[in-house]
């Protein structure tokens, strides 16, 4: 049974595992037509997890290194191997197989719309007043004043939220406000409650600061009150994070009335809560969390998913009593300061308006790729909690998510691994599409057209038992 020697370093670890396997082959250690232990089976004996696998073998065979072979496996191939014969279905993918790399599905990122002309006005615009200053210097605690003031802005306008700009905290994208909020707030060890599965972002900071995510189970809308009641009185976690609109990876969108329910078992077990809304923009406007229990909700909002992901900006909303001193120490911990040039580009296209037109279009081309997912994809698409959502989520079997993504990255399109946002057994199961990430609606026609076909098998039952 082959055992990699996966070496250290800052690669990626499914890098770190097709090097082991070139190396292997190259000192005849993986001799030619050595068939390799099933995928889940090398995950469960390095500790590893299966997505990580998956997509290793998934890239050896793209490499030329794996000839794969439903139902039998995947096997070093010789240095003068020819293609081997695959069933009709995978053949018919590798002939779509895209041109230039695998079609990105995995980035959340808002449809890209045109920003240059945007961008140069509002630059221009500063420079003339020579309001540019700012960017080449260290910007001291909670951000500068008046971009928090179009901070409060835009969030009054989107968001239907009112906040006094000396309660808003500048960030570095809601990357950083979440790390921000985890280490001031909790202590190594501590116990942070959360969806069954959660962004993926969350479980790195958790990870990195020693902390322990707690998912909880899920229904149709989302967190169940009750399992956060439960999970409060047995951890003493004082924290739960949250996505109640478009929630990542799911897409599903808590009711106003399950808001109410999870506020109240929040005041009672005595739980700050932080409310991710980075998808609120696409969704039919309910009223945030924060809205029931403003006193206990830190509330952030993000430019990345619904503006602009480069500009490295978001906004964390406190409750007016909470305390500042260890969240302002985490500032200068985490990041210094929060970077200004885009913060100012963003100030001067709320001043003008322009935020409010780069929005629409982003809508609009949202629209756009949904309707398109959904006539590709159909009823395999789970249903949104929204009219319309930058990502959508296949149910799906663990074993059915990890087949599908390794078919999809040898015809050349690139999913979230399936095992990304699990926090816990009771995760459900599947596949998150990104449908911002290709760079435009033909290049996501093509991804589509190869994912339907993956999944539906030329229209039934594939020889893997794919949905």
């Amino acid at each position: 049974m082959w055992h990699p020697d996966l070496q250290s370093g800052p690669t990626p670890l499914y890098e770190r595992l097709v090097a082991a396997m070139t190396r292997d082959i190259r000192t005849g250690e993986l001799a030619p037509g050595t068939r390799l232990p099933p995928q889940r089976d090398l995950a469960f004996r390095l500790g590893v997890s299966v997505g990580s696998v998956t997509r290793a073998y998934a890239e050896a065979e793209r490499r030329g290194l794996l000839s794969a072979h439903v139902g039998r496996g995947s096997f070093v191939r010789g240095a003068q191997s020819a293609i081997p014969d695959i069933p009709t279905t995978d053949r018919s993918v590798i002939v779509r197989q895209a041109k230039g790399g695998p079609i990105d599905l995995r980035c959340n990122t808002p449809p890209p719309v045109p920003l240059m002309a945007d961008l140069n006005a509002a630059l221009a615009s500063l420079m003339a007043r020579g309001a540019l200053d700012p960017a080449v210097h260290y910007i001291q605690g909670h951000g500068l004043a008046h971009v928090r003031a179009a901070g409060a802005q835009w969030i009054a306008r989107h968001y239907g939220l009112e906040f006094d700009p000396d309660d808003l905290i500048q960030c570095n994208g809601g990357q950083h406000g979440i790390a921000l909020v985890f280490s001031s707030f909790c202590s190594p060890g501590d116990t942070v409650l959360c969806e069954s599965s959660t962004f993926y972002g969350a479980r790195m900071a958790a990870d990195h600061l020693n902390l322990k995510l707690r998912g909880l189970p899920m229904d149709g809308e989302g967190l169940l009150p009750e399992a956060i009641d439960r999970a409060a009185a047995e951890t003493g976690s004082r924290l739960l994070f949250t996505l109640p609109t478009l929630h990542n990876p799911t897409t599903r969108t808590m009711s106003e009335q399950r808001r109410q329910e999870i506020a109240a078992v929040a005041r009672a077990r005595d739980l700050l809560i932080l409310e991710d809304d980075a998808y609120y923009a696409y969704s039919d406007k309910p009223r945030q969390i924060a809205s029931y229990a403003p006193e206990r909700t830190l509330y952030l909002a993000s430019l990345s998913k619904g503006i602009c992901p480069g500009f490295r900006l978001a906004f964390l909303a406190l409750p007016p009593t909470m305390p500042r001193d260890r969240l302002m120490r985490g500032i200068r911990a985490l990041g210094y300061c929060p970077p200004a040039l885009g913060a100012l580009v963003f100030s001067e296209w709320v001043a003008d308006g322009r935020i409010d037109a780069i929005a629409r279009a982003v809508q609009a081309e949202a629209a756009a790729r949904w309707a398109m997912a959904r006539s590709a994809l159909g009823d395999v698409m789970a249903p949104a909690g929204a009219a319309q959502s930058p990502h959508v989520w296949l149910p799906m079997s663990a074993l059915d998510a990890e087949r599908v993504t390794a078919r999809l990255l040898r015809a050349g399109v690139e999913v979230t691994p399936p095992d990304a946002s699990a926090v816990s057994s009771q995760a459900d199961t599947g596949l998150r599409l990104c449908l911002g990430a290709p760079e435009d609606q033909a290049e996501l026609g093509r991804a589509l057209a190869i994912m339907e076909g993956v999944i539906r098998g030329q229209g039934g039952a594939d020889r893997d038992g794919i949905i």
